[in-house]
């Protein structure tokens, strides 16, 4: 997939949210009620010019809060942009 023509401003970051299985690790069924919530992970796919994002780079998986983002759409994909005080972690 090409990497979409958008630049985050300031300490944003581009991400590409990852859809989670529907059953956990333990093998328990998620409920349908779970399945509308948002991902909570995703892939960074750019990231802003500010020297606050450099925790994160382009390929890294990321974690972050549940409503810290604003969805777009490019080219008919959905992205999030989301501000670096918004990351949690980064997943290795």
């Amino acid at each position: 997939m090409a990497k979409p023509n958008v630049t985050p401003l300031g300490d944003r970051v581009l991400v590409d949210p990852v859809i989670v299985d529907e059953k956990s690790p333990a093998g328990i069924i998620i409920p349908d009620t779970a399945k509308t919530e948002k991902p909570k992970q995703g892939k960074v796919v750019a990231v802003g010019t500010l020297e606050e994002v450099t925790d994160v780079k382009v390929g890294d998986t990321v974690l972050f809060s549940d409503y810290g983002f604003d969805e777009i759409k490019v080219n008919g994909k959905e992205y999030y942009i989301i501000q670096s005080k918004n990351l949690l972690a980064v997943i290795k």
